[in-house]
């Protein structure tokens, strides 16, 4: 008696709410389990109409294969993490970053787990258990520091990553990162050419990577166009938002206040917007503002910020994209990108 009689013999399908199985699709076909198995797998002793006709019945019950079986039998989980601090939700970045890493998958055999973190705990914890538990092949994480412990750890564990910014330790890692040298650059051409000298910047914490950066392109671009830096004092753009409002405020109010500012984030700059507007001053008259975003929104509520976009979505595929290659043998030299900044079409022109 083999399998297929088995089944049939128990005259029932599918359950109602009962998740589908090879057995379902094996009743469904009149196949045995083993020959809808080599089906699904693309196994060539199988032929084409049965192939077909076992992927349509799979695809109209929706099944899906099971992780825990495929780990026991192949070692793999089928899963990709994505590591993420909680702090990074605002203005949409987790979303947008999923919905790339999304668009990638779709089309492969895996699955994404998101693991978020808070940014101020330990960020080895979360990764030293993905590791240590085998819950994931491959993973991905943001936040990338000169001198990454992380990265470190899953060089020497051998594990497939990708990186959302890059490193500075003399391993060569998958990665991929918005070029904000060039922006900073670019930020403080513009303000020049605005007619602006007393330039701030609200740049990123010191210890994260994309700081340097960030710092190299704007002391290049003081140094190009023949502009001062004003400080910013303390402020980063992960200041509680109400901080970052009042220390702009009394800035503005000074003696000597910044005639343009360089912000690194667009939820900051509507503090910054905010901050400026309560010191009686304008933006796009006493002072101009140069943004980055990672959705196009500054411009709907003052046309006058001069915004680069950066899209958090294309992150995500090139991310995807890298721990998957990555996975499969891949050279990590050959699955490193950078983005270029993006000037948005509704940023003024001068």
């Amino acid at each position: 008696m083999d399998d297929n009689h088995q089944l049939k013999s128990s005259g029932k399908a599918l359950e109602p709410g009962a998740r589908p199985t090879l057995k379902t699709i094996a009743f469904m076909t009149g196949l045995g389990i083993t020959t809808v198995s080599r089906a699904l797998k693309d196994a060539p002793d199988i032929g084409m109409e049965t192939k077909e006709r076992v992927r349509l019945v799979a695809a109209q019950l929706g099944y899906q294969p099971n992780r825990a079986g495929v780990r026991l039998r192949t070692g793999k989980t089928n899963v990709i993490a994505l590591v993420l601090s909680i702090d990074e939700e605002l203005m949409g970045f987790t979303s947008q970053m999923m919905f790339g890493i999304s668009e990638v998958l779709a089309g492969t055999q895996y699955h994404l787990v998101l693991t978020p973190h808070v940014h101020q705990k330990d960020p080895m914890v979360p990764v030293r258990y993905i590791l240590d538990t085998g819950s994931a092949d491959g993973m991905i994480i943001s936040r990338t520091l000169p001198d990454d412990p992380r990265v470190a750890l899953m060089t020497e564990r051998n594990f497939p990553f990708a990186t959302h910014g890059r490193t500075d330790m003399g391993i060569c890692h998958p990665f991929h990162d918005f070029d904000n040298e060039a922006y900073a650059f670019e930020a403080v051409k513009r303000l020049v050419a605005s007619g602006r000298r007393r330039i701030a910047l609200l740049a990123p914490p010191a210890k994260l990577s994309y700081y340097i950066h960030t710092r190299i392109g704007f002391e290049r671009g003081l140094a190009a166009f023949g502009a001062t830096e004003v400080s910013m004092g303390r402020m980063t753009s992960e200041a509680p938002l109400s901080d970052l409002r009042s220390y702009c405020a009394d800035l503005m109010r000074s003696a000597d206040p910044p005639d343009g500012i360089v912000s690194i984030s667009g939820s900051s700059s509507i503090a910054l917007i905010a901050g400026i507007e309560s010191a009686g001053k304008r933006v796009g008259h006493d002072v101009d503002i140069v943004s980055k975003q990672s959705a196009e929104f500054l411009n709907w509520i003052r046309p006058e910020i001069h915004t680069v976009n950066e899209s958090v979505r294309l992150a995500g595929r090139e991310l995807a994209k890298a721990v998957i290659a990555r996975i499969d043998g891949v050279a990590p030299e050959l699955l490193q990108s950078v983005s270029s900044p993006v000037w948005s079409s509704m940023a003024p022109r001068h």
